[in-house]
C-alpha cells in the first residue's frame, strides 16, 4: 500500500516521498491525514544523527538509524475501521499517534499519509468547536502535562520552568492551573511574551540578567524546577534557590550526560521526576484538556507548511536561530 511520508534519508536530509505501508489489520484504524504536528525537540535530535531510539543515543558502532519516516502525532478523518476497534468508525474526526510503516530504519512513524495506526493510537476527537488542529500536538502537550502533574502543588508555591519550547509552555499552563505561581526562564523574549500574555508564567529572560539573581531579589524560594531543556547546569545554579522538600522534574533530553547526584538531591529532600512517553491516561487528560480550553495550543503555533514542503519547514527549524516554535504540516493543501 502506497503513502506519502516525510523522511529523514540521512542526517540533516528531509525529502516529502512516496513510501510503503502494510495492509491494515482487524485492529487497525486507516486515517487520511489533515495536520501533523512536527516535534521540533525529539525530531531535531533524529534528524541530526543523535539517537536510536526514543531515550538511546546512537553510539560509534550502532547502525546508523535512516532512512526513518519523522514524527509520531497528526489529526485527520478516519476512512477505514478494523472489526477489532470499537471506539472508533469511519467518518470520525480523530487524534492518532505513531502508525506503522514498511521499508525504514523504524517499523513506524509519525508524518503519513495515509496513515495506518493500531486502534490503541487513535482517539476520537471530542464533538466542540475547537478546531482539529488544535489536538496535531496532542503527544506533545501530553508531555508538558506530564511535567505540570508530576510535583504536588500547594497555592502560590514558585514553580519555575527551565525552558520556552512548547513542553515548557504546556507545563506552565499546567502548574498555573493548579495554583502555583509560575515562572518560566528562557533565552527568546518573543516566546516568553507568548507565556506572559497568556497570563501562566512570569517571563526571565537568561540572556539578559541572571535568573537566580531575579528570584533571590524578589524573595522567592522555588518548590518545584521543571527542566524541559536538558540541563543539569542550569538545575545546579537553581538548586540553592530550592526549598526543602521541593521537587525537580526533568523532561529534557539528556543523551549520555544525565548524571544526578542523588547525595545533593538527599541534603535538601528534593524528588526527582523523570516523566517520558504517553499513556492512554494521559493522553485522555490531555485531549480533554484541549478541548476545555486549559490547554492552549493554537496561541503556540508559528509556521505552517504543506507538507510536500517538508524539506523547507526542516531547513528554517535547523537554521541558526530559527524563529519555529510551533510548526504543523498541512496534508490537504
Amino acid at each position: 500500500m502506497k503513502a506519502e511520508a516525510v523522511v529523514f534519508e540521512n542526517r540533516l536530509q528531509a525529502a516529502f516521498r512516496q513510501v510503503e505501508v502494510p495492509e491494515p489489520r482487524e485492529q487497525d484504524v486507516v486515517i487520511e491525514v489533515d495536520y501533523s504536528w512536527i516535534s521540533i525537540g525529539t525530531e531535531s535530535s533524529f534528524f541530526r544523527g543523535e539517537r536510536i531510539s526514543g531515550e538511546v543515543p546512537c553510539r560509534p558502532g550502532d547502525p546508523w538509524p535512516f532512512p526513518q519516516v519523522a514524527g509520531y502525532q497528526k489529526v485527520g478523518r478516519a476512512v477505514k475501521v478494523g472489526g477489532a476497534v470499537a471506539h472508533v468508525k469511519p467518518g470520525d474526526r480523530v487524534f492518532a499517534t505513531v502508525s506503522r510503516i514498511e521499508g525504514m530504519f523504524f517499523d513506524f512513524g509519525g508524518h503519513v499519509n495515509p496513515a495506518v495506526t493500531d486502534g490503541s493510537q487513535v482517539w476520537k476527537l471530542p464533538e466542540t468547536d475547537v478546531p482539529d488542529i488544535a489536538y496535531s500536538g496532542a503527544v506533545l502537550t501530553q508531555v508538558g502535562y506530564n511535567c505540570g502533574i508530576r510535583p504536588p502543588v500547594a497555592p502560590g508555591e514558585i514553580a519555575l520552568v527551565v525552558g520556552d519550547g512548547l513542553v515548557g509552555h504546556w507545563a506552565a499552563q499546567t502548574l498555573r492551573a493548579r495554583g502555583a505561581s509560575v515562572y518560566m526562564l528562557g533565552r527568546r523574549e518573543e516566546r516568553l511574551r507568548l507565556a506572559e500574555a497568556g497570563g501562566y508564567a512570569i517571563p526571565l529572560n537568561g540572556r539578559l540578567s541572571d535568573p537566580a539573581a531575579a528570584l533571590r531579589e524578589a524573595g522567592a524560594a522555588a518548590s518545584i524546577v521543571v527542566d524541559t531543556v536538558g540541563s543539569l547546569e542550569t538545575f545546579r545554579s537553581l538548586q540553592p534557590l530550592m526549598k526543602r522538600d521541593s521537587h525537580l522534574v526533568s523532561a529534557g533530553y539528556l543523551g549520555e550526560h544525565g548524571a544526578v547526584d542523588i547525595q545533593t538531591l538527599r541534603e535538601q529532600e528534593i524528588t526527582l521526576h523523570a516523566p517520558s512517553g504517553w499513556t492512554k491516561p494521559r493522553m485522555d487528560e490531555t485531549i480533554g484538556g484541549i478541548a476545555a480550553g486549559r490547554l492552549r495550543t493554537e496561541p503556540l503555533i508559528t509556521h505552517r507548511f504543506a507538507a510536500r514542503d517538508a524539506a523547507k519547514a526542516w531547513e528554517l527549524i535547523a537554521a541558526p536561530g530559527s524563529p519555529c516554535l510551533g510548526v504543523v504540516l498541512e496534508w490537504g493543501s
